[in-house]
């Protein structure tokens, strides 16, 4: 990386001469950190004008500090900060030279950094067999046609989208294309301004728990369940009725009589992959009619519905307007990109746009309108399709080596997703599975993370394929089954 000029700045009260000051200055930058060996300086001439000093004074500063081992020169290539440069001086503050006045434990007045998130190591690409959840995978992914779109968004026409502050508005282009497009597919018919975009279903989920919760209120969710959501109703300071899923996704008769919202992934239950029959989403319907409660349906993963034709959504059989959709992005593109949405009643969208804007005003400009272009372009649809095929080859391939080693899936009656729900044997504990499994190369999701606190299960582990190619399924799997035996 090149060092530029902007980055010296002379001194007025510098006690000495304007060559000893440069001097000081690249001295300094070294010592401190912010020069690093092998950085190019800029050439005396640019930092010469930068600073308005002579060249010739630039230049026998660079020549002492040659001399002193702080720079090297290369010919014609200029000056770089040497390899062999006194390192930055190691500081030992631990010793009492730094003491915060702040008593911090007493200042937080909330606290955040107890969330029950999946514990997964940062450099899982690095492990041959990565069987974790949520993640890309560059080789199915459209580049090209992405980078395009970006492209577009980022020209003159899309200026005004790009830069402008729209303040609590969306991206008309990718709204339209939400309500003509991707609603429909799921038995979904909205207005415009029934639809919000989310920095992703998590905020969304959020942004629904503000709305709808406090501490009088009660809200119910299944068992197991997301860990994220779980952590987000802990921060309403509502009540948390946990509600034990089974086969059939999250069953409408265990739900307490007095909880107001109820949560739900009955598409893709997480993490069990089981899909709720339509005659138990009648019945959470009616039952939500007569309670008066409100029902938010993530549906985080309709898209991968690959191996039959979807389910129609639970908000598409909504006559009371009592369901609050979430969709997302996040599989079918990647999670990076941080965009979903919530489909509600035109009250919950106003008080959701409201609060969104007091935390983030509005997803980036240029994000919506790439992503609109993208999925108005017809890309999305085929890299989706691309995306079904790999998968649906995936998990046969995954079905077949789990069931050749006796694995144990723990629930079915799923329509696709990206994963496999897993019971362990009795007396394994999964959490324990999971950091064993790391030396062999390979990396799982354990369970503990998604049942409630109270309930210390460790007995269940995810599999999923979505970064994982079909070659090496076979392999992976059969470490597992080693390290389990």
């Amino acid at each position: 990386m090149a060092i530029k000029s902007e980055q010296f700045h002379l001194d007025p009260k510098f006690e000495g001469t304007l060559q000893q000051q440069i001097q000081h200055l690249v001295s300094q930058g070294v010592l401190s950190g912010r020069f690093l060996p092998g950085e190019r300086m800029p050439s005396s001439r640019k930092l010469a004008e930068w600073l308005g000093v002579s060249r010739i004074t630039v230049t026998l500063a660079y020549a002492e500090l040659v001399a002193n081992d702080y720079l090297t020169s290369r010919g014609r290539s200029g000056y770089f900060v040497s390899e062999s440069a006194p390192p930055p001086p190691m500081l030992n503050q631990s010793e009492g030279d730094r003491q915060d006045a702040v008593a911090w434990d007493e200042m937080v007045s909330s606290r955040y950094s107890y969330r029950s998130s999946l514990v997964r190591p940062s450099d899982w690409r690095d492990y041959p067999y990565p069987f974790i959840y949520g993640q890309p995978d560059a080789r199915l992914f459209d580049h090209d046609n992405w980078r395009r779109c970006a492209l577009e968004a980022l020209g003159r026409k899309n200026f005004e989208s790009m830069t402008a502050d729209p303040y609590e508005q969306d991206d008309p282009k990718l709204i339209e294309y939400i309500v003509r497009n991707i609603l429909p597919r799921r038995g979904i018919s909205a207005q415009q301004d029934e639809i919000l975009v989310t920095m992703g279903a998590q905020n969304a989920l959020w942004l629904c728990a503000q709305v709808l919760l406090n501490k009088d209120r009660v809200a119910a969710i299944e068992n197991p369940c997301y860990p994220g959501l779980r952590d987000i109703l802990d921060q309403t300071g509502c009540q948390i009725a946990e509600v034990r899923v089974d086969d059939d996704g999250l069953p409408p008769d265990e739900l307490p009589g007095n909880c107001q919202v109820v949560f739900t992934t009955a598409s893709h239950q997480c993490p069990t992959n089981t899909t709720m029959p339509i005659e138990r989403r009648r019945a959470l319907l009616n039952r939500s009619v007569e309670e008066g409660f409100v029902i938010v349906e993530d549906d985080y993963e309709f898209e991968m519905a690959f191996q039959k034709a979807p389910t129609p959504a639970l908000k598409s059989l909504d006559r009371a307007g009592s369901v609050i959709y979430v969709g997302s992005f996040s599989k079918s593109l990647f999670p990076g990109l941080r965009l979903g949405y919530i489909v509600a009643a035109k009250p919950l969208i106003q008080e959701a746009r409201s609060l969104r804007a007091l935390v983030l005003r509005h997803p980036p400009g240029h994000i919506q309108r790439t992503t609109a272009y993208f999925l108005s372009l017809g890309y999305h649809d085929a890299m989706v399709n691309r995306m079904g095929q790999a998968y649906r080859r995936r998990r046969s391939v995954m079905d077949k080596a789990i069931r050749d080693h006796g694995l144990q899936i723990a629930s079915g009656g799923s329509h696709g997703g990206s994963s496999f729900w897993m019971r362990a044997p009795e007396g394994v504990n999964t959490s324990e599975l999971a950091l064993k499994l790391r030396k062999s190369g390979v990396v799982i999701d354990q369970g503990r993370a998604f049942f409630g606190r109270e309930d210390d299960n460790h007995q269940f582990y995810r599999l999923a394929y979505s970064s994982i190619p079909s070659a090496r399924i076979p392999e992976g799997i059969q470490r597992i089954a080693d390290v389990i035996r």
